[in-house]
């Protein structure tokens, strides 16, 4: 198997993951805009092995399979920091239903492909709003929300941003659940056993 450039910028992206976590939680007063960069820069990739594969025809089996898993895995990991960080109800009801739909519908293609109607759950519009609102979001979050660790002090505009990262978290976990419903709703009829 011949690794593409998109497929090494993914494995890339599944490299960060350990760096975002051991960074977040470094005992420095930077580590904050350092965790917050990397998941930035992981995000960035994403779009960029994506772009790459359609423009140069560089799409492989093995990298459709490995980017939403490299995906999921950064996002999951930034959810659990955050709330490890801010651990109330809101946030981890948030990173539930974030989490929770990816499972399901992780779930969902799968049992989709078995049965021969994989197209009928590709990704929608909403979802690529949501991936944004998601990334822009996290990003937000692990920018101003810091491990009780000394030294962390209260980051630049740090209230502020945490507002915004709130609320743009609060939007995709609707966009999230709305979303989810669609794929669910595409396919109910071969759930239902009412297909054809």
């Amino acid at each position: 198997m011949t690794l593409t450039l998109p497929t090494i910028l993914t494995l890339m992206r599944i490299a960060l993951i350990p760096v975002l976590a051991a960074v977040y939680f470094l005992p420095y007063g930077w580590t904050n805009f350092a965790a917050a960069a990397v998941f930035a820069f992981a995000s960035a990739t994403d779009w960029l092995d994506g772009w790459i594969a359609r423009r140069f025809g560089m799409s492989s089996p093995f990298g459709a399979f490995l980017d939403p898993v490299a995906d999921k895995l950064m996002v999951s990991t930034a959810l659990f920091l955050i709330v490890q960080g801010h651990p109330t109800a809101w946030m981890a009801l948030w990173a539930a239903v974030i989490v929770g739909r990816e499972i399901a519908v992780s779930a969902l293609r799968e049992w989709m492909a078995e049965v021969g109607q994989r197209g009928k759950v590709a990704v929608a519009a909403i979802g690529k709003i949501k991936t944004i609102a998601q990334m822009v979001a996290l990003t937000c979050l692990l920018y101003s929300v810091t491990p009780a660790v000394p030294p962390h002090p209260t980051p630049w505009m740090g209230n502020l941003i945490f507002h915004v990262g709130d609320w743009l978290l609060a939007g995709a976990a609707i966009l999230t659940l709305w979303s989810g419903l669609g794929y669910l709703r595409a396919a109910w009829p071969s759930l239902s056993g009412r297909e054809g």
